[in-house]
């Protein structure tokens, strides 16, 4: 693999509040990371303004506000994430079918292919455990209830989701090659595990056949951040063939 398509496997969580730390940010990482992430605390913070202030920069996005909710509500917010802009956008899986496939069914009609959002459904958070799961009612064992709801997605007109890298490869075996995996939960040799509890390094999660890598603090709380993407490149790009 070469570095620039390592590079862009890394989609950076942008977990600040202001938008002066956009700007800091995307000049900081220009060059070094493939997309930027914003979340719910940035988003909140600053709104849409957050993605215009990266899409000055040139930067690709992925919106993660993990929708759920009514159907025609999420697929009014997937169209407005769709007019931001924006690369990537997600909504849980949790949702069911209806409100997938009404996201999925409105995005497609009003942007052409080139232009609308990759939609990702969120499985089973990286940070919840078996236990998480049996204490709101849910007995099957992660990676079952996760592969089950990838293929719920994907029945639902998905482009892909997002998934602990545990779960990659039978994600993988399920949805078949052109299904789209976006790995939290992965952290380099170099970093620490912080509150994730299902992980793997970079090398690990793109051998199982993650598309996309988000990778927060172990750039964002490096003494050198440049560094640190580089080495997370480094690590990629040696590790894989």
């Amino acid at each position: 693999m070469t570095r620039d398509e390592a590079k862009n496997r890394i989609i950076f969580a942008l977990d600040v509040d202001k938008l002066g730390d956009i700007d800091r940010w995307a000049e900081t990482l220009a060059g070094k990371v493939g997309m930027f992430k914003v979340g719910k605390e940035l988003f909140t913070a600053a709104g849409p303004a957050a993605v215009a202030a990266l899409k000055r920069h040139g930067g690709e996005v992925f919106l993660d506000l993990k929708y759920h909710d009514i159907p025609n509500t999420v697929a009014q917010a997937m169209l407005a994430a769709g007019r931001l802009g924006v690369k990537l956008a997600n909504l849980h899986a949790l949702g069911g079918p209806e409100m997938m496939e009404k996201a999925a069914s409105a995005v497609r009609k009003l942007f052409t292919d080139a232009e609308r959002p990759r939609l990702l459904a969120v499985t089973i958070l990286t940070s919840s455990t078996q236990d998480t799961l049996k204490a709101v009612g849910i007995e099957q064992p992660v990676e079952q209830m996760v592969v089950r709801l990838a293929r719920l997605a994907k029945e639902s007109g998905m482009d892909g989701v997002v998934a602990s890298p545990l779960e990659i490869q039978a994600i993988r075996a399920a949805c078949g090659p052109d299904f789209l995996i976006v790995t939290p939960g992965v952290r380099p040799s170099f970093a620490a595990v912080d509150d994730q509890k299902r992980i793997m390094t970079p090398v690990e999660a793109v051998k199982a056949g993650a598309d996309y890598l988000v990778i927060g603090r172990p750039i964002a709380k490096a003494a050198d951040p440049v560094q640190a993407a580089d080495l997370i490149v480094d690590e990629i790009v040696k590790g894989t063939p």
